[in-house]
């Protein structure tokens, strides 16, 4: 079964990657040597155990459209957004053969270096992905 692991972040934390003090600390380029070495090792154990299917990172909020309809009109938004809104940051999609197997591969994520505590409260979401509109569970 392939399931989707999706994790989210704010405009801000984009910031603090990037180096640009906000209300938290900008983080140090070692921080952010750190975190890129924990992904590639992530990502590479995945694929030698045959989970992985697809990763990526996504662009800052800065760079997001929103596209809504009001009174039947589309209406398009440009980022950036509030900083305490969260959308989705990146995504993982793995092959396993279980949603516990799954869970267990995303819990993983935790431990990926944050300073200060940046993502002490950060969630992440695993779905998994249907191969028909009857696997909705509707």
């Amino acid at each position: 079964m392939k399931y989707m692991i999706l994790t989210y972040g704010s405009q801000q934390d984009y910031d603090v990657l990037a180096g640009r003090e906000t209300d938290k600390p900008a983080w140090s380029e070692a921080d952010v040597a750190a975190m890129a070495e924990f992904m590639r090792t992530f990502g590479k154990e995945l694929e030698e155990s045959g989970e992985l299917v697809e990763t990526r990172g996504l662009a800052a909020p800065v760079h997001t459209r929103r596209l809504h309809s009001k009174d039947g009109v589309p209406v398009v938004t440009d980022g950036p957004y509030a900083e305490t809104q969260e959308v989705l940051a990146g995504y993982w999609i793995v092959e396993c053969e279980s949603f516990d197997r799954a869970t267990e591969i995303a819990v993983r994520l935790g431990q990926c270096p944050h300073p200060g505590g940046a993502y002490s409260g950060a969630v992440a979401d695993i779905r998994p992905i249907v191969d028909s509109s009857a696997d909705l569970g509707f």
